[in-house]
C-alpha cells in the first residue's frame, strides 16, 4: 500500500530527526520541492502534508527500527515510481558531554546505536532495497568533532567519525570490481558538516557545567558571537546534494564550502 496515495512525486527521501532542527527544516524544504518524505524521530513532527509520513521510532532501539523499516518501508522504497531516493542520517545524540574517564559504557552503547549503528544499517537498507535504476543519494550529517579532538566530546566525536568511515567503506564496496551483491548503479554518499547550527543540541552544549564539559566555553562563544546559523541554511545544501547529478562515490563537505 502506498502511503502517499496518488501522488505523482518521483522522488522519495528518508530523513531521521524530523521533529526539530535541521531534520524538520529539511523535510519541509523537500516537500516544497515535490519530494515524498518519510520522517523518523522519537517524537511526533509538526508537519502536515499529504506527501509526508512520520514514524515514531527511537533509534536507540535498533531491533525495533529494523523490524519497522523492513515491514513498512522496504516495500515503499522498492516501488517502481521512484526515480531518485535520498537518505539523510541526521538524528544524533550528544548526551555524553564529559571526559573519557567519566563515560558510562551503557550510555555510550545507546549513543552509538543512535549516531552510528542505525545510520550504518540504514545506508545498507537503502542500497539493498532500492531498484537498480534508481539514483540514490545518501547524506550522513557529520561534525567537526569527527575529524578534530574537542575535550568532552569523545563519545559524540568518535560516533560521528565511525559513521564517516562507514560511508567511505560503503562507497569503496560499491566501486569494488569483486562486488557480487545487486545495487543501484548511481549511488553517491556525502559526509556533511553543517557547522554551528542553532539547534537544541547547541543549547544543550552551552548549558553544561565547565567542570563536566571542558569545551562548554567554545559553544557559549559561538552563540555570543552570533556565529550560529539557522537550520534552513544547511538544509538547503543537503537538498542540493540529494538533487545533484553524477557525483563521486564518497565526498565530504562543510557548510558553505
Amino acid at each position: 500500500m502506498n502511503p502517499f496515495g496518488d501522488s505523482q512525486s518521483a522522488r522519495l527521501a528518508l530523513v531521521t530527526g524530523t521533529s526539530s532542527g535541521i531534520g524538520s527544516a529539511l523535510a519541509r524544504l523537500l516537500l516544497e520541492r515535490s519530494w515524498s518524505v518519510v520522517g523518523v524521530a522519537r517524537r511526533p513532527a509538526e508537519i502536515e502534508h499529504p506527501r509526508y509520513r512520520h514514524l515514531v521510532l527511537d533509534l536507540a532501539d535498533p531491533t525495533r527500527v529494523m523490524i519497522s523499516f523492513e515491514h513498512e518501508i522496504a516495500p515503499l522504497v522498492a516501488d517502481q515510481r521512484w526515480q531518485r531516493i535520498g537518505l539523510v542520517n541526521n538524528a544524533a545524540s550528544a548526551d555524553l558531554m564529559t571526559s573519557v574517564e567519566q563515560v558510562d559504557p551503557a550510555a555510550l552503547l545507546r549513543l552509538y546505536a543512535i549516531n552510528t549503528a542505525v545510520p550504518v544499517w540504514l545506508m545498507g537498507f537503502v542500497v539493498r532495497r532500492s531498484l537498480p535504476r534508481a539514483v540514490v543519494r545518501i547524506v550522513n550529517v557529520s561534525s567537526g568533532a569527527a575529524v578534530s579532538a574537542y575535550p568532552g566530546l569523545a563519545a559524540y566525536g568518535s560516533s560521528k567519525a565511525a559513521l564517516r568511515m562507514a560511508g567511505m567503506v560503503l562507497a569503496a564496496e560499491l566501486a569494488s570490481p569483486h562486488r557480487r551483491l545487486p545495487a543501484p548503479t548511481d549511488v553517491a554518499i556525502l559526509s556533511y558538516e553543517p557547522g554551528v547550527v542553532d539547534t537544541p543540541m547547541q543549547t544543550l552544549a552551552r548549558s553544561q557545567a565547565p567542570d563536566a564539559f571542558p569545551s562548554v566555553q567554545l559553544f557559549q562563544d559561538f552563540a555570543a558571537r552570533g556565529a550560529l546559523v539557522q537550520p534552513e541554511v544547511p538544509a538547503a545544501e543537503i537538498v542540493a546534494f540529494l538533487e545533484a547529478g553524477p557525483q563521486a562515490g564518497f565526498t565530504e563537505r562543510r557548510l558553505g564550502a
